[in-house]
């Protein structure tokens, strides 16, 4: 796995990455808030064709947009990331598809908030984002459409548009088949 954006301070032991953010890092493209930004920190590795990719992420987010994922990632304007992070008051799972502009939406963290499982699928140029806490259910968060060429850069992210410092935690990173489409449930 190799860094776009790495941070000066990150460690992996086996199959735990830790990684600090930068000051003001973010992957966000225009709308709403009128700024395009590239910067934020993305540990991944290429994956070709069909893919179901999970991790397990926690981190201690204090301050608005802290946030901790996975991202899937074409270009600079053609990815989506999703995982945990701070909005409108809490920490939520946000999803965030760019398609040369950024959307969001967010959705309550089922169970305490501290770790939750992040399951990404590619079908074709479509990706399915999954979530769960602790050993509950998987929760379809988002179903959505990317242009995506064969192969595409695949992992974890951090960010931290309002400070430098969010420290965040990925366990048991990993890519294989895909789930079934029966599974989008």
């Amino acid at each position: 796995m190799t860094w776009l954006n790495e941070p000066a301070d990150w460690s992996l032991d086996g199959d735990v990455l830790r990684a600090v953010t930068e000051s003001k890092t973010d992957f966000w493209r225009a709308t709403f808030y009128g700024w395009t930004t590239d910067n934020g920190h993305f540990f991944h590795q290429p994956a070709t064709g069909d893919f179901t990719a999970e991790v397990v992420v926690s981190a201690g987010h204090t301050t608005l947009f802290d946030q901790a994922g996975m991202m899937v990632r074409a270009d600079e304007r053609n990815w989506l990331k999703t995982g945990l992070e701070v909005t409108s008051g809490a920490v939520q799972v946000s999803t965030v598809y760019t398609r040369g502009f950024s959307d969001l939406s967010v959705t309550p963290v089922a169970g305490p908030p501290g770790e939750v499982a992040m399951r990404v699928t590619r079908f074709d140029d479509a990706l399915a984002v999954h979530c769960r806490s602790g050993d509950g259910p998987w929760q379809l968060l988002r179903l959505g459409h990317l242009d995506l060429p064969a192969t595409v850069s695949v992992g974890v992210m951090a960010c931290s548009p309002s400070r430098a410092g969010l420290e965040a935690t990925f366990r048991g990173f990993r890519i294989g088949p895909p789930i079934s489409r029966e599974g989008l449930e």
